[in-house]
Parts: C-alpha cells; sequence; structure tokens
C-alpha cells in the first residue's frame, strides 16, 4: 500500500495487542447540539483540539499499517472543522473506509459533494425521534426539519445512509414511526441505539431509561418490521440494565476497535477518558502503534488476568470480557469490579434499583443537557 508520501510501512505487532479493524476519530467535541445522552466525556471542555489534518493523516497511515480498515469521522459535531475535506482526503488515500458520523446541521448539499469527492463513502445521520418537538427536546436545540432535509441530500448524492436513533422511555412506542421515517429517507440500516447510561445519559438516567414492558413492545415491532422489509437493515439490541449478561465493551476492550480523542489521546472506547488512574499515550508523542500496544491504559484490562471473581473463572468470559469498564468505573468507582450489569456482580442492585424506580416513575424530569452545569 502506498500514500502521496511513499510506502506505508507494516508496523509490527505487539504479542500482548491484538490487530484493531476500527479507528474512531473524534476531530472535535464541539457541537451546536445539546443532547441529553451525549457520549462526549462530561468535562469535553477542557480537551484541547490540537490535531490538526497533517497529524491525522498521519495517524491514519499508521492505522492502516496496524490492519485497520475503516474509520468513523465523528466527535462532538465533525462537520464544524473547516478542514473537514482535507481530512477525509487524507483518510481515503491511505485506503481506509470512510464513513462520517454526523448531526446533519452543519453541512450543506455543496460540502457533501467536495466530502464524497475527496473520498468519503459512506454517512451516518442522528435523528432524535419523529416528532419535531419531541426529537428538538432531546436536542437542545430545534433541529429536526434540518436532520431530514440532510438525509435527503446524503441520498441523492448515491452515498448510503445509516440512520441512528437513541432509543428511551421518551421515543420507544414509536419504533413503526421511526421505521417509517428511514424508510422514507432510504437508509440502508437504521440503528435502534438503547441509552447507555455513560456521560450525560447517566445524569438523566431518571428521565431516560424505560420500562421493561416498554421493551418487549418495541422487540416486538422490530421484530414486525423486520419480516415485513428486508430494507433497512435494523439492528435493536437490548440494553444493559435489562439483560442479565452484560455485553463486551467495543468488542472486548483494546481488542478490535482505537479511539483518538480530539487531543491526541489514544482510547480503547469513547469513555475510557473518564476512568480516574489511567495512563493513555498521545499520537503527538508516540506512534499510534506504540499508544494501542503498549500504553498502560490499554493493557489495563486486556486478556483475562486482571478480573476478578465471579469474571475470572465465568464460562462467559471469552464473549463478554468482563463487560465495560466504563460503566463498572461509573456505577461503583471501581473499573476492574464486576460489571453491575451482570446478574452474578455483588453489586446488581444499583441496576435493580434504577430499573424499578423506572417502573414506578410518573413524572419525567428535566433533562441536564449537555454542558449545563459545567464551570
Amino acid at each position: 500500500m502506498t500514500d502521496r508520501a511513499g510506502p506505508i510501512p507494516r508496523a509490527p505487532m505487539s504479542q500482548r495487542a491484538p490487530r484493531p479493524y476500527n479507528l474512531v476519530a473524534e476531530l472535535t467535541y464541539r457541537c451546536p447540539l445539546r443532547c441529553a445522552y451525549c457520549s462526549n466525556p462530561i468535562a469535553y471542555r477542557d480537551v484541547p483540539e490540537t490535531v490538526d489534518a497533517a497529524s491525522w493523516g498521519r495517524t491514519f497511515r499508521e492505522a492502516a499499517a496496524l490492519g485497520v480498515v475503516h474509520v468513523g469521522l465523528t466527535g462532538g459535531e465533525p462537520g464544524v472543522r473547516t478542514d473537514l475535506v482535507e481530512i477525509v482526503g487524507e483518510a481515503a488515500r491511505t485506503g481506509l473506509y470512510t464513513h462520517l458520523v454526523t448531526a446533519g446541521t452543519t453541512l450543506g448539499a455543496s460540502d457533501l459533494e467536495e466530502l464524497q469527492t475527496a473520498g468519503l463513502k459512506s454517512v451516518q445521520l442522528s435523528i432524535q425521534d419523529t416528532l419535531p418537538d419531541a426529537a428538538d427536546a432531546v436536542a437542545g436545540v430545534p433541529v429536526f426539519e434540518r436532520k431530514l432535509a440532510f438525509g435527503k441530500q446524503v441520498r441523492a448524492l448515491g452515498l448510503p445512509l445509516s440512520l441512528n436513533v437513541v432509543l428511551h422511555r421518551g421515543n420507544l412506542g414509536r419504533i413503526p414511526e421511526i421505521v417509517e421515517m428511514a424508510r422514507q429517507l432510504d437508509a440502508h440500516r437504521l440503528e435502534l441505539a438503547n441509552t447507555q447510561y455513560h456521560g450525560w445519559a447517566l445524569r438523566n438516567r431518571t428521565a431516560l431509561l424505560p420500562t421493561r414492558q416498554q421493551l418487549e413492545k418495541a422487540a416486538a415491532a422490530v421484530a414486525s418490521a423486520r419480516r415485513a422489509a428486508s430494507r433497512p437493515e435494523i439492528l435493536f439490541v437490548l440494553p444493559d440494565y435489562f439483560s442479565s449478561r452484560p455485553k463486551p465493551c467495543m468488542g472486548g476492550w483494546a481488542r478490535r476497535t482505537m479511539v483518538v480523542a480530539p487531543d491526541g489521546r489514544v482510547f480503547p472506547c469513547h469513555g475510557a477518558s473518564e476512568i480516574a488512574g489511567l495512563e493513555f499515550w498521545s499520537i503527538k508523542d508516540r506512534s499510534l502503534a506504540d499508544c494501542w500496544a503498549a500504553a498502560p491504559g490499554m493493557n489495563a484490562y486486556r486478556g483475562f488476568a486482571w478480573m476478578p471473581e465471579p469474571c475470572r473463572s465465568c464460562p462467559e468470559r471469552e464473549r463478554d470480557f468482563g463487560g465495560c469498564r466504563c460503566q463498572a468505573f461509573a456505577l461503583t468507582g471501581d473499573a476492574a469490579a464486576t460489571d453491575p450489569a451482570c446478574e452474578f456482580s455483588d453489586q446488581h442492585y444499583i441496576v435493580l434499583e434504577s430499573r424499578r424506580a423506572a417502573e414506578t416513575h410518573n413524572q419525567r424530569p428535566a433533562f441536564v443537557y449537555r454542558g449545563d452545569h459545567l464551570e
């Protein structure tokens, strides 16, 4: 493989670090939306945006050398970057499949054309709901109509469109309408992403957490939609809080995916920066290969040696890899604890109490929006 800088060297992989397949490039934490379930770090304002297009290009070349095949350009809102076209071009020249994850409010048809010419392959658009007022209430700003127009512009250019709708107690009852919206937009894929309770979503858990009855009705509606038509492809996964076993975090801690933050630090997932006491390295100081294979934080929860009981002797450990470390830290203060979503955790009561509260909760509190109550 070559690019404009010449041959891309094949970096040797550490025996401790598996091959990564996916790079999540968090280009910025700036965003015009204020979503109540935003997955950016709570202290995102403290993270400087210091990786320029040339540095992203070097990172993409090093990622390709490690075996990465897919890059998701995300944020915040990547559309606020004035050098986004250049960044897309840098990624495309390495041969990576270049996918834009956007809220669809900052880019127009001409911007999309430039991105497509630069090498953009597909787009994921987030929409909060099918009802304008409900959608805008979650986003914190009036953007619903602009999002629909953007989705149509994506398809008019022939780019594949994925629609991402984060599910919660306020919109779970509208699965048929959401599916119809995806069909009207000619989306190839519909990601019905049940809220994961990190960051602002954890702060808004009382307002967002559904009841089991809501989830069961939603699952039945998804099954009906899948039987009715093969498109769009519909992804629907039961949220951790209502499963007896945890899901593997990003396919397992630092196993397949790497996340590069706007300041250049490399993480195994979006939320790892908020786990106290872990050391991660930056692409500004070291090679991507070193950041992936040798950083203490990356190796903290790889493999099985770190696991406490009952995880260490659990026959499911090679499937769930101990669950989510960020969730364990957020709920217990100990990132090495058994994920409380697991029924065998001695702190599973935390999840059960939250579910019971959702069943008896009648009046939804006001949302705490992204950025609210920050110094």
